[in-house]
C-alpha cells in the first residue's frame, strides 16, 4: 500500500520522490508540513494529489491580508427558522488542509491554526469543535517575497513537524511534465495525440485525476503501525545528543525545543516504517533530522552577519553527534 501510494503521487507530482517520501513520513507521524518555495513548483498539486490518493476531504485556504480567523475556523450564523445560531464549518474541518501562502495573512489569522494543529480542535464563540481524526496541514509560503507578508512566529513554526523545499524539477522530469501537459490539452480539445492513435490513453494533463489507493482507515492503521516501530535507548540517546548540540552551538541563538525532540523521534519512526523496517536506525534519524530541525533553531546575530546557512549548521551538528555502538 505504501508503494502504491508513492507511485500514485509520483505519477502526478513528477520528479520529486524524496519530497513525497518526507511528506508521507510526516503524514504517518501525525505531524504537519511547511512547504517553503517559489511559486509554480507544484506545492498545491502535491497537496491535492495526496488528498485524492488517500480518499479524504480536501480544503484550501488562500491566505490574504484581509483573511479573518472565522474564514479558517468557521462561524455561527443566526437561523431565522429555528431562532438559533448554527455552526457553519470552516475549511479547517477537512482532513487535508492546504494553507496557501500562510505568511500573507495577519498574525491573528495565523494563530487561528495554532489550536487546530496542536490540539486537534477549534474553539468558536466559546464552543469547542473536534477536528477529524485524520487532520493534516500542508502550509506554503514564498521565501523570496517580503512585501505584505507576516513572518510566522517561532511558536507556530514549532507546530510544523517538517519544513521542506520542493525545488525545481530535473530536466527530464520537466520534459515529462511538459509532455503530459500537452497531451492533456489535446484530450480536452478532443484531438487525438500519438498515444491515442496507437489505441492507448494519452498522458495525464497538468491537473490529472488521481484514483485513491487507500482510505482514511488505512492511513490511521499505518499511523499506529509506524508508532509501534521500535526505538532503542541507544538511538534515543543519539537523538537527544543531536538536540543538545543545537542548544550549545555558538552560531545558534536558540536551540531545538523538547517538542523538536519528540518530532524527530516520530519522524524517524515513520521514515523507518516507510522503508520497511521494524526498528529505527541512525541513518533513519539522519534522513529526516535537517528537515525537522532547521526551522526550529534561530541563528545568532554574528552568524547572520557572516551569512551562515542554517541547513549547513544543522547538518554539521547531526554528523558531529556520536553514533550509537549497538
Amino acid at each position: 500500500m505504501i508503494q502504491n501510494l508513492r507511485d500514485q503521487i509520483n505519477t502526478v507530482f513528477v520528479g520529486k520522490e524524496n519530497v513525497v517520501d518526507h511528506v508521507l513520513a510526516c503524514l504517518l507521524a501525525g505531524g504537519h508540513v511547511l512547504l517553503e518555495d517559489v511559486p509554480g513548483v507544484g506545492k498545491t498539486t502535491l497537496a491535492k494529489t495526496l488528498a485524492q490518493a488517500v480518499r479524504c476531504s480536501f480544503g484550501r485556504i488562500q491566505f490574504t491580508p484581509d483573511t479573518l480567523p472565522s474564514d479558517v475556523t468557521g462561524l455561527y450564523i443566526y437561523n431565522q427558522k429555528t431562532s438559533e445560531f448554527d455552526y457553519r464549518e470552516g475549511p479547517v474541518m477537512n482532513q487535508v488542509l492546504l494553507a496557501d501562502e500562510i505568511n500573507r495573512t495577519s498574525p491573528k489569522t495565523q494563530a487561528s491554526l495554532l489550536e487546530a494543529m496542536a490540539e486537534g480542535q477549534v474553539t468558536v464563540d466559546g464552543v469547542r469543535h473536534a477536528l477529524p481524526e485524520l487532520f493534516f496541514v500542508i502550509a506554503t509560503q514564498n521565501p523570496i517575497e517580503y512585501l505584505g507578508t507576516y513572518p510566522l512566529p517561532e511558536a507556530q513554526l514549532d507546530r510544523f513537524m517538517m519544513r521542506l523545499s520542493v525545488g525545481y524539477p530535473a530536466p527530464d522530469a520537466e520534459m515529462t511534465m511538459a509532455r503530459n501537459y500537452l497531451d492533456g490539452l489535446r484530450s480536452e480539445a478532443g484531438v487525438s495525440g500519438a498515444a491515442n492513435a496507437e489505441g492507448t490513453d494519452g498522458a495525464a494533463s497538468d491537473k490529472p485525476s488521481s484514483d485513491g489507493v487507500c482510505d482514511v482507515s488505512d492511513v490511521l492503521r499505518m499511523r499506529r503501525e509506524a508508532a509501534a516501530v521500535h526505538v532503542s535507548d541507544s538511538v534515543l540517546g543519539y537523538i537527544r545528543e543531536i538536540i543538545d548540540l543545537t542548544r550549545v552551538e555558538k552560531q545558534l541563538a536558540l536551540g531545538a525545543s523538547p517538542r523538536a525532540l519528540l518530532s524527530l523521534v516520530r519522524a524517524s519512526q515513520a521514515w523507518a516504517y516507510l522503508h520497511g523496517k521494524e526498528f529505527v536506525r541512525p541513518d533513519d534519524v539522519r534522513a529526516v533530522a535537517v528537515n525537522v530541525l532547521h526551522h526550529r533553531v534561530i541563528l545568532s546575530e554574528e552568524a547572520r552577519m557572516t551569512g551562515a546557512d542554517t541547513d549547513e549548521i544543522v547538518t554539521t551538528l547531526v554528523r558531529k553527534a556520536k553514533l550509537p555502538k549497538e
